[in-house]
């Protein structure tokens, strides 16, 4: 049940922020649920709503639309990382985390395996991995509540040395990423080359073939990839298909 609630929640604030953050939106839309594969309209999703609403996450206009907020967004960054320097500056910091965790104590190891697999981290030397997201309170949360900080070690630092695009290349494989940007591109351009589809069942494939991408980029800050990063590209290109096709 805790896991269906949380993936309808996770779908809840992604589908608001690939509509735009910025305006308000009717999740309960026929057209929005078909596009984005929300939940149907009952008391387990309104249930959900009013969680999300009392957390924050998300807001509601008098006029019934709901927005998300920065909290939110900072709660979605954690499944997707590439939302979070689109909206918050990078505070220049990297974070190292280590940790080997002993088969006793395999439900600590399988949350952590779940939930840092959507911090942005990647393997840099063995048992070490790196990311420029603030996830040390996060960390933190998850080894308290499972009584596993002695397994795990993390630290903050600023860099000093070293070539960040030899850093790219080796940590997160940044080239290989931009090759799965550059496919997704011709796909959407096959989608939208389609006479006989709908408007909506275009953009349904165009949401699908996205996600399929945004669940693996690391959501790497401009200073590191770049302002002109494939990735922001492909949400720029993303954005005007949404305003076209809905």
């Amino acid at each position: 049940m805790q896991a269906a609630i949380k993936e309808r929640r996770k779908r809840i604030l992604l589908t608001l922020f690939l509509l735009g953050r910025d305006s308000g939106h009717n999740i309960f839309s026929s057209e929005v649920k078909h596009v984005f594969s929300l939940p149907a309209d009952s008391p387990r999703s309104r249930g959900t709503i009013r969680l999300m609403l009392t957390d924050k996450v998300i807001t509601k206009e008098d006029t019934g639309v709901f927005r998300i907020t920065e909290d939110g967004v900072k709660e979605l960054s954690l499944a997707f990382p590439f939302v979070r320097f689109l909206v918050f500056p990078w505070d220049q910091k990297m974070r190292i985390v280590s940790y080997e965790i002993p088969e006793r104590k395999r439900s600590l190891r399988d949350s952590l395996r779940r939930e840092v697999s959507g911090w942005g981290l990647g393997p840099w030397h063995r048992s070490f991995w790196l990311t420029p997201h603030p996830i040390t309170e996060e960390l933190k949360r998850i080894t308290d509540n499972e009584q596993g900080a002695e397994y795990v070690q993390a630290f903050e630092g600023t860099p000093v040395l070293g070539d960040p695009k030899i850093l790219l290349e080796k940590v997160w494989g940044i080239s290989k990423l931009e090759e799965q940007y550059k496919k997704i591109f011709k796909k959407w351009h096959e989608v939208l080359s389609t006479d006989t589809t709908k408007k909506e069942d275009k953009m349904k494939q165009v949401v699908e073939l996205y996600l399929d991408i945004l669940k693996t980029d690391p959501g790497l800050p401009k200073e590191l990839v770049g302002k002109t990063w494939i990735g922001f590209e492909a949400f720029d290109i993303f954005d005007e298909m949404r305003k076209i096709l809905l």
